[in-house]
């Protein structure tokens, strides 16, 4: 069938809650047609973000890797697109310095799921670097910008490593991929810190708190301590990432440890939940010193739902917060889809493809019935719903190597990058910093009436 698209009159119908859930290997083939959407000369980054507005009309984006090199620090611009027109505009483009040490460094671009804004990493501002350095890892901070273009910015998370006692409220790190809550109420991240490096890449939340730092939004703190590197004992997470909400609310966030195994030498990387009740208190969490690192708020804990699956991307919580969907190795060393439950009776890993190619950038379709994905750079949705569980639809069937998918919050628009033949206004073929062919949005706006299993 490779290379051809049939097309299958349809008949959806959905039982949930019923009946076991059988798999099937079936794909069914329905091309739906893709629109190239940017075509300036530089990237146009989607990074796996939220990227799409809430009304659906724009999406944010970064520009990176299309000056000097790929590092994030040479990262000049965050922008958004408007899906009707093409039309670009930039929404922030701070002074910088560019090379092998940047400044400051802008990326990473998400919208409020509510609001017209965009929250994304920013490094020291050219004012800073004397005192904070440049841009790295483990110095950069989430900035909120209004999103109608007029430059008006928020500093959200404050950075501190001047003090003896950090400033209650602040990190002394970098936090980076900035996630909201559905309702918008708290803020995900991953998070370094720079003080005590013998730490590893860890996770956090933010809240807005009147007891927070002032000058900035939100109140900073950890969500799990990790053990130090190299030092954990059997069943202790020295690495967290791969991170996402769960539920609309804040309270669960899934995410990937790195776990150290039985045997005490090796590690395993498997999914967690951490769970973060509405009535946590963040202002009591500790904000760490030059000796101690930070620990998280009291009432936090943390659930382990898998054991040696080798999970990997970034997991994805259903729009009711009752499933995770992830990638996971199956025995042939592919990464297949799964799906688990939050909490509750569904606590086994449920496989839910059987493909050729590596499944990447999960998501959920707003109605919780599909999971969409890019397997082989091709766009796949499978379906969860037990009378019809792990049937499977192609979108594309082509040798494109589509990328960074995202999915509108009515599950209508999938948007992606593909890295794409791009001239100037002189007609000359342009290419990136890295000598790429710049990353291009494109969108495919979906008619689920048609997809029939």
């Amino acid at each position: 069938m490779k290379g051809k698209i049939f097309y299958w009159p349809v008949i959806i119908i959905f039982f949930l809650g019923c009946g076991e859930m059988k798999k099937s290997d079936e794909i069914i083939y329905i091309e739906m047609p893709e629109k190239q959407l940017t075509f300036s000369t530089k990237n146009h980054a989607l990074d796996n973000n939220d990227n799409f507005s809430p009304d659906g009309k724009f999406l944010c984006y970064d520009t990176r890797a299309t000056v000097y090199n790929e590092n994030l620090a040479n990262c000049k611009s965050i922008e958004k697109v408007e899906i009707a027109t093409g039309t670009e505009t930039v929404l922030w483009e701070p002074p910088n310095i560019t090379g092998e040490n940047a400044a400051p460094g802008v990326a990473a671009a998400s919208f409020h799921p509510k609001e017209n804004k965009v929250i994304f990493i920013h490094g020291p501002f050219l004012d800073e670097v004397e005192e904070r350095g440049y841009y790295d890892i483990r110095n950069r901070n989430g900035i909120e910008i209004d999103s109608e273009g007029n430059g008006k910015i928020t500093k959200v998370d404050l950075r501190d490593v001047k003090n003896a006692s950090t400033i209650h409220g602040a990190h002394r790190g970098g936090t980076h991929r900035h996630e909201y809550t559905r309702n918008g109420n708290r803020i995900g991240f991953t998070y370094d810190d720079f003080i005590l490096q013998n730490y590893d890449r860890t996770i956090g939340y933010m809240e807005k708190n009147r007891k927070g730092p002032k000058g900035h939004s939100h109140f900073f703190s950890l969500i799990l301590k990790p053990a130090e590197k190299e030092k954990s004992k059997p069943g202790e997470i020295e690495k967290a990432f791969g991170d996402s909400w769960i539920d609309s609310y804040g309270t669960m966030r899934a995410f990937i440890g790195k776990v150290r195994s039985e045997n005490g030498i090796d590690y395993k990387y498997d999914l967690f939940v951490a769970d973060i009740p509405s009535e946590v208190n963040i202002t009591t969490s500790f904000s760490g010193n030059q000796d101690e690192y930070p620990t998280p708020p009291k009432g936090i804990n943390i659930r382990r739902l898998t054991y040696g699956m080798e999970v990997t991307g970034i997991v994805r919580g259903s729009y009711n917060g009752e499933m995770i969907a992830f990638a996971a190795k199956d025995e042939n060393g592919i990464n297949q889809l799964f799906i688990i439950g939050a909490e509750g009776p569904q606590k086994e890993p449920i496989k839910v493809t059987n493909l050729e190619n590596d499944v990447e950038y999960i998501r959920w379709h707003s109605s919780d019935h599909w999971i969409i994905y890019v397997s082989g750079g091709n766009i796949f949705a499978s379906s969860i719903n037990p009378t019809i569980f792990g049937k499977t639809v192609q979108f594309t069937n082509d040798e494109k190597k589509r990328t960074q998918l995202v999915v509108s919050q009515d599950g209508n628009t999938f948007a992606y990058n593909i890295k794409t033949e791009t001239r100037d206004i002189e007609t000359k073929l342009v290419k990136d910093a890295a000598g790429n062919d710049f990353m291009q949005i494109f969108i495919m706006n979906v008619d689920w009436s048609k997809i029939i299993l």
